[in-house]
């Protein structure tokens, strides 16, 4: 497994070896072992897997806040995606900054969020799949958006003229000056 750390503490990149021949490969894409030698120990509970038809589709920025706070690791199952982190840890030296990489079945890496970021996607292909784990169960009550497009985080999302698909809940999302973080680094 290469890991990598990224500009963002904490923030980690990650992609599994393929052991591939004619038939295919063969990834180990999560080896607790393997991670607690780097001093990676999350205990992950529950895992998560989404289907967004179009080019375009956008999903967050999400959270869950505590107690049920959760940190991820995020892969891309089928298709291609910009899969977004940002840093919303208060005294964090890295507050309010965002970190993007290109996540697609084809290049293999995957995105370790640790709690204490909002995370979010574009689909860069028709029918990508995401596919990730949480270190919590869902919690509706601790569950939490901020807009995608918020002009004080400044994510640059790669498709421009393209028509996006956004949840009602996500084009309703707060803005990033109105969200008062729950988070402590």
């Amino acid at each position: 497994m290469d890991i990598k750390n990224t500009e963002i503490g904490d923030l980690i990149l990650l992609t599994p070896k393929r052991f591939g021949d004619e038939r295919g490969f063969f990834s180990e894409s999560w080896n607790r072992k393997t991670l607690a030698d780097a001093g990676i120990d999350i205990d992950f509970v529950q895992d998560n897997h989404s289907l967004s038809r179009a080019v375009g589709t956008v999903r967050g920025l999400h959270f869950q806040s505590p107690p049920h706070a959760q940190a991820k690791l995020v892969r891309c199952g089928r298709g291609r995606l910009l899969d977004v982190a940002v840093d919303v840890r208060k005294g964090s030296p890295t507050y309010g900054q965002w970190f993007g990489v290109e996540l697609s079945f084809e290049n293999g890496k995957q995105l370790l969020i640790p709690a204490g970021f909002l995370h979010g996607f574009m689909t860069l292909e028709p029918d990508t799949e995401i596919v990730y784990k949480c270190s919590d169960y869902y919690a509706p009550e601790c569950d939490g958006s901020v807009r995608f497009d918020d002009p004080d985080i400044g994510i640059e999302w790669p498709l421009s003229g393209v028509e996006l698909t956004i949840s009602a809940k996500d084009r309703e999302a707060q803005s990033f000056a109105d969200f008062e973080s729950p988070f402590t680094y």
